[in-house]
């Protein structure tokens, strides 16, 4: 064969040559995961397949996500675009970098190519000053579509979101428990429908745990790590003695914000994150995180769309999936003031 020889790519694949051979000439005896292992050894090593070794995909599929830079959105297009593979379809995944393409020039895009269903994370039915006339233009069409986290009522369209208030619960119920009573939401632009329901969320549970007794600030900033800095400046303030952060970059920011102006955390200031990404529990301390079940909204999201792709019945409205707050080192009991 042109190319590499057997010896490549069996030392590329780590597997033997006879291995190799029994693949490349589609013999039982290997499993699927070795075998795996052959073909990517293949690409990487620039093979050209021979055809009954080329994948056979169903259709490609659209996914547009924020950013990738956000590690929670990365998670979402890895579980997505893996478990769309499984299905036998490819993935075109689109981000909306500043400057960039947005939304509905993707969505324009993504019809011309002919995919047979798109799915979006955290777009414009997550804004409730958005447009969502592209969207309606979709279900009209018939061309599947599933939206994930953001909640646009009018669209007849699966959407699975992170229950945001269920979320609030857990985490003022923590809170409360160590002794806080003034705790800070450091959150996005408030037009977005997470951002609401966390302050709403953070509201009734405050009031349920603390009969009156307790606060809530809330500072609207942007989802970034300088954004959370810039609202954790305002809630420290303005006295909290905790904060909650709409996303673990957020989180991040916040602590970084405590100790510009000699705070430690947990010991001055308990900080939570939301999403419980990836590097979480490595940071210094671990971040004290509200994890969003990534597994299961992108399994929902894809089985939602399979539905929908092959015409059978489908639940079009909103589900939500509970997130579990994970403790770790950046929370702790309230600092009591020292007796006069």
């Amino acid at each position: 064969m042109n190319g590499p020889t057997l010896a490549e790519i069996a030392d590329q694949a780590g597997v033997s040559q006879a291995t190799v051979s029994r693949v490349l000439n589609d013999k039982p005896g290997v499993s699927d995961s070795t075998r795996q292992c052959v073909l990517t050894a293949l690409d990487v090593l620039g093979y050209q397949r021979p055809m009954h070794l080329k994948p056979v995909t169903a259709g490609l599929v659209g996914l547009i996500v924020p950013e990738l830079t956000n590690p929670i959105f990365a998670s979402h297009a890895q579980a997505i675009e893996t478990l769309l593979a499984k299905e036998g379809y490819a993935t075109a995944v689109c981000t909306q970098a500043p400057g960039g393409m947005r939304e509905d020039d993707y969505i324009r895009v993504l019809r011309s190519r002919q995919v047979s269903g798109i799915v979006v994370i955290s777009g414009s039915h997550a804004d409730t000053t958005a447009d969502m006339a592209t969207y309606r233009e979709l279900v009209d069409v018939g061309l599947p579509l599933v939206l994930v986290n953001g909640y646009a009522p009018d669209i007849a369209t699966p959407q699975i979101s992170d229950d945001d208030m269920s979320a609030m619960d857990q985490a003022v119920a923590h809170l409360v428990a160590l002794g806080h009573e003034h705790i800070g939401l450091a959150v996005g632009p408030r037009r977005y429908v997470p951002v609401q329901r966390k302050e709403q969320g953070i509201r009734a549970a405050m009031a349920r745990r603390l009969a009156g007794r307790g606060k809530v600030t809330v500072s609207n900033t942007v989802f970034s790590v300088d954004g959370g800095a810039r609202a954790a400046v305002n809630l420290l303030d303005q006295g909290v003695s905790a904060i909650i952060c709409g996303s673990d970059l957020m989180a991040l920011g916040a602590i970084r914000a405590a100790r510009a102006q000699g705070l430690t955390v947990p010991h001055d200031v308990s900080v939570i994150g939301s999403d419980d990404s990836a590097l979480m529990r490595y940071t210094n301390p671990p971040l004290t995180s509200l994890r969003q079940d990534v597994g299961l909204i992108s399994t929902m999201a894809v089985q939602s769309l399979m539905g929908l792709i092959r015409g059978d019945a489908t639940f079009l409205g909103e589900r939500l999936v509970r997130p579990e707050l994970v403790k770790r080192g950046t929370t702790g009991p309230i600092r009591l003031a020292p007796a006069a």
